[in-house]
């Protein structure tokens, strides 16, 4: 006994600081990775895909996620992975065959220190993996930004945004959907009751008529939907995007001129 005493207390009676926890973040992963993918093989460090957000969340529920793509790799899927939230899979991103997709950024939730994984699948059905670490907390809890009588009145709203590149043929664009894709986690401010959740599920974006993108969405979307995307398809014509939430609610927009 006075030996165990000198030797202090166990690892797993000391208290982890969230760095130390966010080291063992694997161990989620490790348990979602066969719940997502089955025995897949999933093949680690190649260019096939890139995740880059900031090290440390200067908004837990706002953070900035950019995937970028091979085009050589011709990627048709991408599941975005939290590891710590509470509902994991973020999105589901499904590309278009000949969208020629080149990089994707949207804006997520992060609850607590944690491993995001991006996965990849190929035209060939392969798997390819990357992940980066974010020092953030809170964010599947955080009040919403908008007041809730402003968010309701503009709730459905879209504006899309085109911008010129350097790379050609390579197009540009960034669909906004005013939306308080709510997590089911936050506390309204004044009754401190949840508020229920209620979050764009499904979202669709075609060009010229012809498909680019489509999303499954969960609660680790932010509020007010962004997804700024980089394609290579020379498709004419219109953008038009569908969306659609867990009360059952389409918004739906044609979108002409290089901003509308």
């Amino acid at each position: 006994m006075l030996a165990l005493a000198l030797a202090g207390p166990s690892r797993a009676e000391t208290a982890l600081s969230p760095e130390e926890k966010a080291a063992e973040a694997d161990s989620a992963w490790t348990e979602l990775k066969p719940d997502l993918f089955g025995d897949r093989q999933l093949v680690e460090g190649t260019d096939t895909i890139a995740i880059e957000a900031p090290k440390r969340a200067t908004d837990p529920a706002i953070v900035p996620v950019k995937l970028s793509f091979d085009p050589e790799m011709d990627v048709r899927k991408v599941t975005l992975v939290i590891d710590e939230n509470p509902s994991p899979v973020a999105a589901t991103f499904e590309f278009a065959q000949g969208a020629d997709m080149r990089s994707l950024s949207t804006r997520v939730r992060v609850n607590a220190y944690t491993d995001i994984h991006a996965v990849a699948e190929t035209a060939d059905g392969k798997l390819y993996v990357t992940k980066t670490f974010v020092k953030a907390a809170g964010g599947c809890a955080a009040p919403a930004a908008k007041d809730p009588e402003v968010a309701a009145r503009e709730m459905g709203k879209m504006k899309m945004r085109e911008f010129g590149t350097d790379e050609a043929p390579v197009h540009e664009a960034q669909l906004m959907i005013r939306h308080p894709n709510n997590s089911g986690l936050q506390k309204d401010q004044v009754t401190l009751l949840y508020i229920p959740a209620h979050f764009i599920t499904d979202l669709r974006v075609d060009k010229g008529g012809k498909p680019l993108f489509s999303m499954t969405g969960g609660i680790s979307i932010s509020e007010d939907p962004s997804f700024r995307f980089a394609y290579g398809a020379g498709d004419s014509g219109p953008f038009h995007a569908k969306a659609s939430d867990t009360e059952g609610a389409v918004f739906e927009k044609t979108f002409t001129g290089e901003q509308s």
